[in-house]
């Protein structure tokens, strides 16, 4: 049956950093299809108003879970909280994270566990607890959320980029593992998205917006999630980013060093 004609709804669909930006449009995307929703975020007013919204808009049953999946308990604890309910989650996107454009060791401590708890250990873990009940069902569905930066190693990035290369080739190895188990994994890793991440100037953002070079939310999640259910490895949306990520995996170190020595980025 295909997710247009899906009409049961004893499964869920789970969506972490959901109270806003991508995660709130991935829930959307995903409410649209009929799908039940567990919509994760530590953000417990806007969860809360993003959850009645969607319930409003789609008819689905939402359950908000206020949780901090920046901590390493936090994977083990939301299966624990889903598994006591008999939340049976077909499901998984991996959202959640953080970005700085920042030098690592100019950050602080509680930064960098932050992004390495949320880019790498609780969505590897969340992978983990739901996959192996995926795996007993014979069907089910993950998708992680990485970035057209795991192909950038650049100053500034390194955290970050770093985090977000882990989570394209865990996808891709553990979509190897796992699709004769009748268990998909996808991985999309967009660029620059109309959310307030980068600060832009309207005027800049609808130019890029018409260049195709910013892609919207609600676009990144239905190309993503289209991607997720045709069983695909990876998907980069946007021409200009796949064409970014070929020329930036191919520049020298000694320009980047240049380009730091210069102060030109």
């Amino acid at each position: 049956m295909t997710d247009e004609a899906r009409t049961m709804k004893e499964s869920y669909a789970l969506v972490t950093g959901a109270s806003s930006g991508i995660g709130y449009q991935f829930s959307r995307e995903m409410g649209s299809r009929g799908y039940d929703l567990i919509i994760v975020s530590n953000e417990s007013e806007a969860l809360s108003a993003r959850a009645e919204s969607l319930r409003s808009e789609f008819g689905v049953k939402v359950i908000d879970v206020t949780l901090d999946l920046g901590v390493q308990s936090a994977a083990q604890e939301l299966y624990s909280f889903c598994t006591e309910r008999k939340y049976e989650v077909e499901v998984l996107i991996n959202n959640a994270g953080v970005y700085h454009d920042r030098d690592f060791l100019k950050d602080s401590e509680e930064f960098n566990s932050l992004i390495l708890n949320l880019h790498v250990y609780t969505p590897a873990m969340l992978e983990y607890y739901f996959g192996k009940d995926m795996v007993t069902r014979g069907k089910g569905y993950i998708l992680n959320v990485s970035s057209i930066t795991s192909d950038m190693a650049i100053q500034r990035m390194a955290t970050y980029s770093a985090t977000k290369a882990f989570l394209r080739n865990f996808s891709r190895s553990t979509h190897i593992e796992l699709f004769r188990e009748g268990v998909s994994v996808t991985c999309v890793r967009p660029g620059a998205v109309a959310t307030g991440l980068y600060n832009l100037q309207p005027a800049a953002m609808k130019a890029g917006l018409a260049v195709g070079y910013i892609i919207t939310p609600e676009k990144l999640a239905r190309k993503a999630v289209d991607a997720m259910f045709k069983g695909r490895i990876v998907i980069t949306p946007g021409v200009c980013w796949k064409l970014l990520g070929a020329l930036v995996r191919i520049i020298p170190a000694g320009v980047l060093k240049l380009i730091r020595k210069l102060e030109i980025f």
